[in-house]
């Protein structure tokens, strides 16, 4: 299986994961679906539900809230592997007060070199207005130096819109 990583970006709802989820089915199963989310209220026990229930034969879910370079250190080689999604994991970062700097770095070099056909999923939250609060602001900057570093290191780059993908690189 080639070792190929593919970035998808866009906003919220527009439709990163569900593509995403299509994309990786082109390949033998199992699939390994890397969930960072943590439900923390009713609504992202909601929205997890919702991503599972997506989800049918030849998923395999492992959940890396914040170890997700170890999760993919563990990961066998030529797995196909779908991140969902570095934005969360990011805010588990930030929320945790780790440092994301540094964080981030360790991340971009893991997926700078996959070991299969691997996806991943992150939003673009830097075409809005400026956030008015200094953690929505270093948010914000974080997630952007982020998706730089990953989209620099990536095969492929896709921005989602409406449902429909967009090649960027």
């Amino acid at each position: 299986m080639p070792e190929k990583l593919t970035f998808l970006l866009g906003g919220a709802r527009s439709g990163k994961s569900a593509h995403a989820e299509r994309l990786i089915t082109q390949f033998p199963a199992p699939w390994t679906y890397i969930a960072t989310a943590q439900a923390y209220d009713d609504e992202m026990r909601e929205r997890i539900s919702i991503h599972r229930g997506r989800r049918g034969e030849g998923w395999r879910t492992l959940d890396a809230p914040l170890d997700l370079v170890g999760v993919l250190a563990s990961l066998p080689d030529g797995a196909p592997v779908l991140v969902d999604c570095l934005t969360l994991w990011l805010t588990n970062h930030l929320l945790a007060d780790h440092d994301v700097e540094v964080e981030s770095a360790r991340l971009a070099e893991v997926l700078s070199r996959p070991r299969g056909p691997w996806f991943v999923v992150a939003n673009e939250v830097g075409l809005g207005i400026v956030p008015d609060n200094a953690l929505a602001r270093r948010f914000r900057d974080a997630a952007g130096r982020l998706n730089q570093m990953v989209a620099g290191g990536a095969d492929e780059v896709l921005f989602m819109v409406a449902g429909l993908p967009m090649k960027v690189k």
